[in-house]
């Protein structure tokens, strides 16, 4: 198979990030330098990024964590906060690392996915594959009918139009609550777009995510998914 999807089986870090790896000349093939991503290789050979040896992982994991304010959303972090990781230690043995595919802000909270499998890591942050992402927005004013109707139209921040996909008040007599339907995956997105039209988003809180629910996780818990949800991203087109 090619190098960088190898390295992305052996559960280390998404394809795309491989394909660094590769061209910085971090990984070898039997013991020679390989900066071809698409070279070929087998489970004989013997790869190593930055001189420690990989295999392809076999026990791929996937979990579904219902994440809460205050936690980064990184594998480490130098300075010390806190991690989502530390909410998921006991989900893993120490051969299965799990990495966050894709990122929540620190003070948003809600659903996130961390597996092993790169190769599905990949695909669910390509933008071609247009993952719906379903946001809780609380704001610190009333939603006006104007702005309603600018956000749907697509507002136009400094990278871009900002697209949703469907707007709506969470409940009928409470315009500052607010439900989003997003596929963009451009950082802090939806604090964006209302920031842009000058309100403070008090609360964000992430409850669908390529079709998976909070539904039974309670905030700062985890599960693992079931083989069909699996199957469901896996065939995600």
């Amino acid at each position: 198979m090619p190098l960088n999807k190898y390295i992305a089986h052996s559960g280390l870090c998404s394809r795309r990030k491989a394909v660094d790896f590769v061209k910085e000349g971090k990984v070898t093939v039997n013991g020679q330098p390989v900066t071809e991503p698409a070279f070929k290789v087998t489970a004989k050979d013997e790869v190593a990024i930055s001189n420690r040896r990989i295999t392809i992982q076999k026990n791929l994991v996937y979990i579904l964590l219902n994440k809460p304010k205050g936690y980064i959303t990184t594998t480490d972090d130098p300075e010390g906060r806190k991690t989502v990781m530390e909410l998921i230690q006991d989900a893993t043995t120490e051969e299965q690392r799990v990495y966050p595919v894709g990122r929540l802000d620190r003070n948003t909270s809600g659903l996130l996915l961390l597996t092993n499998d790169g190769e599905l890591a990949q695909k669910l942050a390509h933008p071609k594959h247009n993952i719906k992402k379903i946001y809780h927005v609380g704001l610190n004013k009333p939603l006006t009918k104007a702005d309603f109707d600018k956000i749907l139209q697509g507002v136009t921040l400094e990278d871009g139009i900002a697209n949703v996909d469907a707007l709506g008040y969470v409940e009928a007599g409470d315009k500052a609550q607010v439900g989003i339907e997003i596929h963009s995956g451009k950082n802090r997105i939806v604090r964006r777009i209302f920031e842009h039209l000058e309100y403070e988003v008090e609360k964000l809180d992430r409850v669908t995510y390529a079709g998976l629910t909070k539904k039974n996780i309670n905030r700062g818990k985890w599960r693992f998914l079931t083989e069909k949800e699996i199957i469901l991203l896996k065939h995600f087109k």
